[in-house]
């Protein structure tokens, strides 16, 4: 199975509430923290959601 870095890059400041519980479903709770998951269709569902806030790179 593919994995994926994600890396939060933008503030979640002003953002709406399901974007940030988002945030907080992937890990992300700082600016510039990085997590890894597998790359599910669950996984890129809230990355799509979120596009703007991170980057995502394959490992």
């Amino acid at each position: 199975m593919k994995k994926i870095r994600i890396t939060q890059v933008k503030s979640r400041i002003g953002q709406p509430l399901r974007q940030k519980r988002s945030l907080d479903a992937l890990g992300l709770k700082k600016m510039h923290q990085t997590v890894e998951h597998n790359a599910t269709v669950q996984i890129l569902g809230i990355v799509e959601s979120v596009k703007h806030l991170v980057t995502v790179e394959e490992i």
